[in-house]
């Protein structure tokens, strides 16, 4: 709020201030430190009650040691490797899948004729937990890369084509006639007004699908893998080292914490004229 003061003249409004805390500290530094306060708190709880003993070690190591744990794989080499394997996997299913649903989304959305040979298979298809065709998968491409690359993308396909598709079919239709109206051709009003209208919504299923992706990912290296993070959390289980198992489980959740920002990232810059949250 601006505060009035007076001069020789008359009444004008001060400069407005940033807002601080009385702490001292920033109100954008401290908006961007509550998320994680709960996740902090969390972790603290967590290492005090393996203190007190209230959960065993074998149950449930203490944080510290799973950073240490993490720090002596990190020196060794062996935790950057199996993070850039299952990186690559997933970066790679996602572009496959997401691309493909991209593009049938569009397809669908802006052609009845490709609707109408497509969707309804696509429906179909849809309503089948692809988790459960990992059986089959395994028969037809064996435990390589092959089945990891078509799982990751069969699960992120879904929520891109839908949400893809949705997005063009819900732009506002007066939008769309004001553009003819003023003349744009085809490409153009694509361009400026049905794809910036279909943003939101497109964006939505990405962030959606990049869940589903890292959930398919870690399934897929539990079960059908020579390497990365699941691979080691699976070795781990055979050796009874609980520390790697929570170790991999907890770098699973900062990765898809850090795709999930990324995607925010990406909606920021795509459409700037939507109000920051």
């Amino acid at each position: 709020m601006s505060i009035l003061v007076r001069d020789g003249v008359g009444v004008r409004p001060r400069a407005a201030v940033a807002p601080r805390r009385r702490s001292g500290v920033p109100a954008a530094a401290w908006a961007g430190l509550q998320p994680w306060l709960l996740p902090i708190a969390l972790v603290g709880l967590w290492q005090a009650a393996c203190m007190a003993g209230l959960v065993p070690e074998t149950v449930l190591p203490r944080p510290s040691a799973v950073l240490a744990t993490g720090w002596a794989m990190v020196r060794t080499g062996e935790l950057p490797a199996a993070m850039a394997v299952s990186f690559g996997r997933a970066l790679a299913g996602l572009v496959v899948g997401g691309g493909i649903g991209f593009a049938l989304g569009l397809a669908n959305g802006l052609s009845r004729r490709s609707d109408r040979w497509t969707d309804t298979t696509l429906q179909m298809l849809r309503n089948v937990p692809h988790l459960a065709l990992i059986p089959l998968v395994i028969l037809w491409f064996g435990i390589g890369e092959g089945a990891k690359l078509f799982l990751v993308a069969l699960g992120v396909f879904f929520p891109v084509y839908l949400n893809t598709l949705h997005g063009i079919r819900t732009v506002d239709p007066q939008l769309i006639e004001m553009g003819r109206s003023y003349g744009m051709s085809t490409a153009t009003l694509f361009r400026r007004v049905v794809l910036p209208g279909a943003l939101p919504s497109i964006f939505v299923g990405l962030r959606f699908g990049l869940g589903i992706m890292w959930l398919t990912l870690i399934v897929a290296e539990t079960i059908a893998a020579q390497s990365g993070l699941g691979y080691m959390a699976m070795q781990a289980r055979e050796f009874m080292q609980t520390d790697v198992i929570v170790l991999a489980i907890l770098i699973y959740a900062l990765l898809g914490k850090l795709a999930d920002w990324t995607a925010t990232l990406g909606e920021r810059w795509a459409m700037p004229w939507r109000i920051a949250r």
